[in-house]
């Protein structure tokens, strides 16, 4: 589904990614985490075409991503960042709606659209017509979804998403993104500092550092066959953090 061959990125000669050959799988839940600096967003950012690679390339469903591809590409795949990132201009209801009134469609088919959607994400209906300022953290979460899905497209990238949100409100969207991904059966590539909730959404693990993947598979392997000593130590780490805040997790 999205490969990267020979990709390196580099930000005023502080290198993210060295060089980079990875290919990512149609239909999965692939989790990136590792520490801050490691190249995690900068991975979704060029598939996006936020940013581009300093050499190398890299792929959409077959579509090699170039200033002539990007507006296409970006069409199939939804965008999701940390606490929504909605215009706070526009209600809700036409945050979710933009592009796809901007490409023309019809005001009944964006009704039907966005009522499938609300259904999907448990938003209620008449919050739509709410601004983002009027909405609750969990709630502009909801809408930022709901836009990144309202195109259908065959992938979804996530960027920290959750990480603003407090505990509690955090466990309930965990629940319910994770039932929203199997249900939708998408591609989903997602960044998260959470070694918890990366097993609790993955399908596979990417654990990154210094824009290489030290060890890719699923949460059981992490724990018990710890690929080099790094893996084994992020693994303390993240469990040290449990045990000192006490928080629930799914």
């Amino acid at each position: 589904m999205i490969e990267f061959q020979g990709v390196s990125k580099s930000y005023e000669g502080r290198v993210i990614l060295p060089r980079l050959d990875l290919t990512l799988p149609a239909g999965k839940s692939t989790i990136l985490i590792g520490p801050s600096g490691c190249g995690k967003s900068t991975l979704l950012r060029l598939v996006i075409g936020l940013v581009r690679p300093d050499t190398g390339t890299v792929s959409v469903e077959g579509t090699l991503l170039n200033p002539e591809t990007v507006t296409a590409i970006r069409r199939a795949l939804g965008y999701v960042i940390q606490d929504g990132g909605l215009f706070p201009h526009l209600s809700a209801r036409d945050n979710v709606a933009l592009m796809a009134r901007h490409l023309g469609w019809n005001a009944g088919r964006v009704d039907r659209r966005l009522g499938e959607l609300a259904e999907l994400t448990r938003f209620p209906l008449d919050g739509l017509d709410r601004f983002p300022t009027q909405l609750s953290g969990g709630q502009r979460q909801r809408v930022g979804l709901m836009r990144a899905l309202m195109l259908d497209p065959s992938v979804i990238l996530l960027d920290e998403p959750l990480g603003a949100l407090d505990p509690m409100v955090r466990a309930e969207l965990q629940v319910d993104l994770r039932a929203i991904f199997r249900e939708l059966k998408k591609t989903v590539v997602m960044v998260t500092h959470d070694l918890g909730e990366a097993g609790w959404f993955a399908d596979e693990i990417l654990l990154m550092r210094d824009g290489r993947i030290v060890q890719r598979g699923p949460l059981s392997d992490l724990l018990d066959i710890p690929a080099e000593p790094f893996v084994a130590q992020f693994v303390r780490a993240q469990r040290q953090v449990l045990e000192i805040d006490g928080k629930d997790r799914p």
